[in-house]
């Protein structure tokens, strides 16, 4: 090998080199992008911290949370939603990117109350077999307004919901509970 061939194989190392390198930081470049962008407009994961919604989830659950559904239509009664605080929580002390999760009871228009244990809604009594146990106070009636929810745990008398902070605005929703994907042993979805 002529000393002018050993000179041109070693320019061209460095530069395989640096291709190489130069290529794995664009596919990292791409891929935290990737999660980025699918973690701010598409899905997330959360965790369940509390009992409020025993007995469909327990603390420790591992949930993934979907953001798209809700940009074609509003929430129906039943989803269950992950939301920022509403300001009545926030002036509670709760801060604002701290993440609550409740079920829909009602949505905008409806009249919503507690009598005797059982959600009404507009007169009639919510079929409700996913609860804990029946609400043990009563809630006189309300009517939720434009743009807004009112939401409740799935442990009634373990929730900080609705009947004690007031309405759910809509822009404080950040998606819907999908699908549990932690303990293994209750893998599923919601």
């Amino acid at each position: 090998m002529t000393s002018q061939e050993t000179d041109v194989k070693q320019a061209t190392a460095p530069s395989k080199t640096w291709r190489s390198w130069r290529e794995n930081l664009i596919l990292v470049a791409i891929a935290l992008f990737l999660a980025l962008f699918i973690r701010t407009f598409i899905a997330e994961p959360r965790y369940i911290p509390s009992d409020s919604m025993l007995p469909t989830l327990h603390t420790g659950d591992r949930l993934v949370v979907e953001k798209v559904s809700y940009h074609f239509h509003p929430p129906i009664t039943g989803d269950i939603i992950v939301f920022q605080p509403p300001a009545e929580l926030q002036r509670r002390g709760y801060p604002k990117d701290q993440a609550f999760i409740k079920r829909v009871i009602g949505i905008p228009g409806e009249i919503i109350s507690v009598v005797r244990g059982k959600v009404y809604i507009n007169g009639q009594a919510l079929s409700e077999n996913y609860i804990a146990e029946p609400a043990n106070q009563p809630f006189s009636p309300v009517q939720v307004p434009a743009d807004k929810f009112f939401v409740m745990g799935d442990n009634r008398n373990d929730s900080n919901d609705s009947r004690y902070w007031g309405f759910l605005p809509q822009q404080n929703i950040i998606g819907r509970a999908t699908f549990r994907f932690w303990p293994l042993d209750r893998i599923g979805f919601i």
